[in-house]
């Protein structure tokens, strides 16, 4: 099942008590104060691993807690850090603060890491050098850990591709990516057959030298109709997929079965990904006209080709069927990314780091002499 968003609570583990001890044993005089200082409680961690296409394991377990700080103990013992807790997550996760709203951190490459939620500090127990003075020989004071830190996160999947491929259901989205590349998707004569987002690797230069040839990755969305951005069909869900993609591959239907104007099909597609956002009406566009091999009446094809070259778009007239045209749509959609500058990664937050050890000189205010 895909899933691309999922609302987890993460909880950063408690920090361990410091211990109140004095060392009695026969033969070590002047034992004196032993308590030893809590272990730090394990942090949260969110981790992209490029294995990982789909949320769903964040669907129905959705509270993570690192684990907590051993107490400390006696003879100096101090008690054990808990364990840190990593949460894997597919390439492209944005991760937003589900209370406020604001962005934390976006999983843009494989290996990343985001600290989600830190634990708590591990108290001090009595022991040296803490609380320990001249004038103070026999401290009895101590320190409980801190609390984790406890976050409310909200996952959202944008899958990383570099063309989309957008229209109506059945303009044949999914047979040319089943055409041009290894995926698979569901093909049948009806609409809404493609219910959720489909990748595939896109080799443009298949006669290079191994490592020298042109590759790039199309995403399938399923189709949209007029309204969508209302929530008909099935809506805007997935269209935050091609809000990462560097171009946009428009294909319109210009079959003889497809009784609808052309023009006026790639106008309401074009209102709907405006309507989503602004910034999808400002991609680059190539329009493809599809299903060639059933398309009689030339007149359509024609006008569709005018309005592109009107409008300044690339046109390319295709059938997967028969896979007329494919090769040089191919080819112009490699010509097409090479021209657009890749985007340059996002700021993100500086690594975490590690709690610090505590020093003496953190010790609480002096006991007054008596």
């Amino acid at each position: 099942m895909f899933v691309d968003e999922a609302k987890i609570s993460v909880k950063g583990g408690d920090g361990g008590n410091g211990c109140v001890a004095f060392r009695r044993e026969k033969y070590v005089p002047r034992g004196g104060p032993s308590g030893g200082d809590g272990g730090h409680g394990g942090d949260v961690y969110l981790e992209s691993n490029p294995n990982d296409n789909t949320l769903l394991r964040y669907r129905y377990n959705r509270i993570f807690r690192a684990d907590r700080g051993r107490h400390g103990e006696g003879s100096d013992c101090h008690g054990r850090s808990g364990e840190d807790m990593i949460l894997s997550v597919p390439v492209g996760t944005v991760v937003y603060d589900a209370d406020s709203g604001k962005q934390l951190f976006d999983f843009a490459a494989a290996g990343q890491r985001f600290r989600a939620a830190k634990g708590g500090r591990g108290g001090r127990g009595n022991g040296n050098p803490h609380f320990v003075r001249p004038w103070h020989q026999a401290p009895r004071e101590h320190e409980d850990g801190q609390p984790g830190e406890e976050r409310n996160l909200r996952l959202e999947l944008k899958l990383l591709a570099d063309v989309g491929l957008v229209g109506f259901p059945n303009a044949g989205k999914s047979t040319l990516i089943s055409r041009i590349s290894a995926a698979r998707p569901k093909i049948a004569a009806y609409p809404f057959t493609t219910l959720e987002p489909h990748l595939g690797v896109v080799n443009a230069d298949p006669d290079a030298a191994p490592g020298t040839g042109r590759t790039f990755v199309v995403a399938d969305l399923p189709g949209l109709i007029e309204g969508a951005h209302e929530g008909a069909g099935l809506g805007t869900r997935f269209l935050k997929h091609v809000e990462r993609t560097r171009l946009i591959a428009h294909l319109v239907d210009t079959s003889d079965a497809n009784d609808h104007d052309p023009v006026r099909d790639f106008e309401i597609i074009e209102h709907e990904l405006s309507a989503f956002s602004p910034s999808l009406a400002e991609k680059p566009v190539i329009v493809v006209a599809t299903k060639l091999d059933a398309t009689t009446d030339r007149e359509r094809l024609e006008k569709l080709c005018a309005f592109a070259v009107q409008r300044g778009l690339l046109f390319y007239v295709i059938s997967s069927a028969s896979g007329e045209g494919i090769v040089e749509l191919v080819r112009g959609l490699a010509n097409a990314l090479d021209q657009i500058p890749k985007p340059a990664p996002a700021v993100q937050p500086e690594p975490a780091t590690a709690i610090p050890h505590i020093a003496a000189d953190d010790a609480a205010p002096r006991p007054e002499k008596r």
